[in-house]
Protein backbone atom coordinates (compact mmCIF):
# COMPACT_ATOMS: atom_id res chain seq x y z
CA UNK A 1 0.00 0.00 0.00
CA UNK A 2 1.32 3.32 -1.26
CA UNK A 3 1.06 6.52 1.50
CA UNK A 4 -1.97 8.92 0.86
CA UNK A 5 -0.38 11.81 -1.03
CA UNK A 6 -2.71 14.17 -2.60
CA UNK A 7 -4.17 13.54 -5.81
CA UNK A 8 -5.48 15.17 -8.85
CA UNK A 9 -7.43 13.77 -11.54
CA UNK A 10 -7.53 15.31 -14.88
CA UNK A 11 -7.53 15.47 -18.75
CA UNK A 12 -4.69 13.36 -20.11
CA UNK A 13 -2.17 14.90 -22.68
CA UNK A 14 0.19 12.68 -24.76
CA UNK A 15 3.43 12.90 -23.13
CA UNK A 16 1.46 11.31 -20.01
CA UNK A 17 0.45 8.77 -22.42
CA UNK A 18 4.61 8.55 -23.00
CA UNK A 19 5.06 8.00 -19.04
CA UNK A 20 2.57 5.06 -19.08
CA UNK A 21 4.27 3.13 -21.95
CA UNK A 22 7.73 3.41 -20.52
CA UNK A 23 5.75 2.31 -16.89
CA UNK A 24 3.10 -0.58 -18.82
CA UNK A 25 4.48 -3.45 -16.91
CA UNK A 26 3.38 -1.42 -13.58
CA UNK A 27 -0.36 -1.11 -15.37
CA UNK A 28 -0.75 -4.46 -17.40
CA UNK A 29 1.85 -7.04 -15.41
CA UNK A 30 2.84 -9.26 -18.47
CA UNK A 31 -0.05 -8.31 -20.94
CA UNK A 32 1.50 -6.32 -24.06
CA UNK A 33 -1.34 -3.72 -24.23
CA UNK A 34 0.99 -0.95 -25.72
CA UNK A 35 -0.70 -0.96 -29.37
CA UNK A 36 -4.09 0.35 -27.95
CA UNK A 37 -2.75 3.32 -26.28
CA UNK A 38 -3.02 5.46 -29.13
CA UNK A 39 -1.99 8.72 -28.90
CA UNK A 40 -4.51 10.03 -31.66
CA UNK A 41 -7.17 9.19 -29.20
CA UNK A 42 -5.60 11.57 -26.60
CA UNK A 43 -5.18 14.31 -28.41
CA UNK A 44 -8.54 13.78 -30.04
CA UNK A 45 -10.52 13.10 -27.21
CA UNK A 46 -8.85 14.94 -24.45
CA UNK A 47 -11.73 15.71 -22.17
CA UNK A 48 -12.40 11.86 -21.71
CA UNK A 49 -8.94 10.74 -21.26
CA UNK A 50 -8.06 11.52 -17.87
CA UNK A 51 -5.20 10.48 -15.69
CA UNK A 52 -4.55 10.30 -11.80
CA UNK A 53 -1.59 11.97 -10.76
CA UNK A 54 0.35 12.13 -7.20
CA UNK A 55 3.91 13.24 -6.50
CA UNK A 56 5.04 9.66 -7.36
CA UNK A 57 3.44 9.95 -11.11
CA UNK A 58 0.57 8.29 -12.62
CA UNK A 59 -1.37 5.89 -10.39
CA UNK A 60 -4.03 5.32 -13.02
CA UNK A 61 -5.80 6.47 -16.12
CA UNK A 62 -8.49 5.90 -18.60
CA UNK A 63 -8.79 6.59 -22.18
CA UNK A 64 -11.99 7.27 -23.70
CA UNK A 65 -14.22 8.72 -25.64
CA UNK A 66 -18.27 9.78 -26.52
CA UNK A 67 -19.56 7.81 -29.83
CA UNK A 68 -22.33 9.83 -31.95
CA UNK A 69 -25.17 8.00 -30.87
CA UNK A 70 -24.36 9.06 -27.62
CA UNK A 71 -22.05 6.20 -25.71
CA UNK A 72 -19.46 6.70 -23.40
CA UNK A 73 -16.61 4.23 -24.39
CA UNK A 74 -13.92 2.98 -22.15
CA UNK A 75 -11.14 1.93 -24.22
CA UNK A 76 -8.88 1.22 -21.71
CA UNK A 77 -8.75 1.63 -17.64
CA UNK A 78 -5.52 0.85 -15.67
CA UNK A 79 -4.32 1.55 -12.21
CA UNK A 80 -0.37 1.32 -11.21
CA UNK A 81 0.24 -2.35 -9.23
CA UNK A 82 0.90 -0.12 -6.25
CA UNK A 83 -2.73 1.09 -5.92
CA UNK A 84 -4.91 -1.86 -6.61
CA UNK A 85 -7.70 -2.07 -4.04
CA UNK A 86 -7.80 1.75 -3.21
CA UNK A 87 -10.57 2.69 -4.69
CA UNK A 88 -8.95 4.44 -8.01
CA UNK A 89 -10.18 2.57 -10.82
CA UNK A 90 -14.00 3.46 -9.37
CA UNK A 91 -12.92 6.89 -9.31
CA UNK A 92 -11.54 7.31 -12.59
CA UNK A 93 -14.76 5.47 -13.98
CA UNK A 94 -16.68 8.30 -11.67
CA UNK A 95 -15.00 11.25 -13.65
CA UNK A 96 -14.91 9.47 -16.85
CA UNK A 97 -18.75 9.17 -16.50
CA UNK A 98 -18.76 12.85 -15.40
CA UNK A 99 -17.22 14.06 -18.55
CA UNK A 100 -18.97 11.89 -20.89
CA UNK A 101 -22.34 13.01 -19.39
CA UNK A 102 -20.69 16.75 -19.94
CA UNK A 103 -20.94 15.60 -23.58
CA UNK A 104 -24.16 14.49 -24.18
CA UNK A 105 -23.69 10.14 -22.94
CA UNK A 106 -26.65 8.23 -22.13
CA UNK A 107 -24.60 5.15 -21.43
CA UNK A 108 -21.41 3.36 -20.94
CA UNK A 109 -20.02 0.56 -22.71
CA UNK A 110 -16.43 -1.14 -22.53
CA UNK A 111 -15.22 -4.75 -23.95
CA UNK A 112 -12.74 -7.34 -22.41
CA UNK A 113 -11.26 -10.72 -22.98
CA UNK A 114 -13.25 -14.01 -22.17
CA UNK A 115 -10.66 -14.68 -19.65
CA UNK A 116 -10.23 -11.17 -17.89
CA UNK A 117 -12.07 -12.45 -14.62
CA UNK A 118 -10.63 -9.30 -12.46
CA UNK A 119 -12.11 -6.63 -15.63
CA UNK A 120 -15.53 -8.78 -15.47
CA UNK A 121 -15.61 -8.68 -11.84
CA UNK A 122 -14.52 -5.16 -11.26
CA UNK A 123 -17.41 -4.04 -13.99
CA UNK A 124 -20.02 -5.76 -12.47
CA UNK A 125 -19.10 -4.10 -8.90
CA UNK A 126 -19.66 -1.38 -10.67
CA UNK A 127 -23.41 -2.09 -12.19
CA UNK A 128 -22.30 -3.13 -15.59
CA UNK A 129 -24.63 -5.71 -17.29
CA UNK A 130 -22.16 -8.01 -19.20
CA UNK A 131 -22.36 -10.80 -22.28
CA UNK A 132 -20.14 -12.32 -24.53
CA UNK A 133 -20.53 -11.59 -27.79
CA UNK A 134 -18.78 -13.77 -30.07
CA UNK A 135 -17.10 -13.03 -32.92
CA UNK A 136 -17.33 -9.55 -31.32
CA UNK A 137 -12.85 -9.10 -32.42
CA UNK A 138 -13.31 -11.28 -35.65
CA UNK A 139 -13.99 -14.64 -36.63
CA UNK A 140 -13.70 -17.25 -33.45
CA UNK A 141 -12.77 -13.95 -31.04
CA UNK A 142 -15.14 -13.51 -28.74
CA UNK A 143 -15.46 -10.47 -25.88
CA UNK A 144 -17.19 -9.47 -23.02
CA UNK A 145 -19.54 -6.35 -23.69
CA UNK A 146 -19.89 -4.25 -20.62
CA UNK A 147 -23.00 -2.02 -21.07
CA UNK A 148 -24.97 0.41 -18.14
CA UNK A 149 -27.87 2.74 -18.72
CA UNK A 150 -26.60 6.17 -17.25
Amino acid sequence: MIRTMPLEIVPADVSDLHQVLENHARYWGERDLRALHQPVLVREFGATCLIARAEDGIRGYVIGFVTPDHTGYVHLIATRDDTRGTGLGRRLYTEFTDAARGQGAVRLKAITSVGNKGSIAFHRSLGFDARVEEDYDGPGRPMVVFTREL
